[in-house]
């Protein structure tokens, strides 16, 4: 049960369907201002990535450098905490892809009348 609790705790970090995109964009490009943030993940609006933003800047897991100027400047970057989260990251990353290949391997290309409806 103890070790449940722990792995339950990781994924409370990365729940959410944009967290792991936003931590991605992090570690591939470095440091990041909103806006470039924004571009990166087009879907994403502006209430939804400040909000994931803060989450992850509470867990440690994002810093965020605010510099005293007009305008104001602020960017984003993964913390030395958050580095440790890379490694997962990319295995879970190059996991999706390769599951992503098998079931099209399944079911074909379009996998909208193999898929699950809920």
């Amino acid at each position: 049960m103890k070790e449940y609790c722990k792995f339950e705790s990781a994924l409370d970090i990365l729940v959410g369907k944009w967290k792991p995109a936003i931590l991605l964009q992090l570690i591939s490009n470095g440091i990041m201002r909103f806006g470039e943030l924004q571009k990166a993940i087009p879907d994403i609006n502006k209430k939804m990535l400040t909000q994931q933003l803060r989450e992850l800047e509470h867990n440690n897991i994002v810093h965020r450098e605010v510099y005293n100027q007009i305008p104001p400047k602020v960017e984003y970057s993964i913390s030395e905490y958050g580095k440790g989260l890379s490694t997962v990251l990319k295995a879970l990353n190059d996991w999706g892809t390769a599951h992503m290949k098998h079931m099209d391997a399944l079911y074909g290309v379009d996998r909208s009348e193999s898929e699950p409806k809920g």
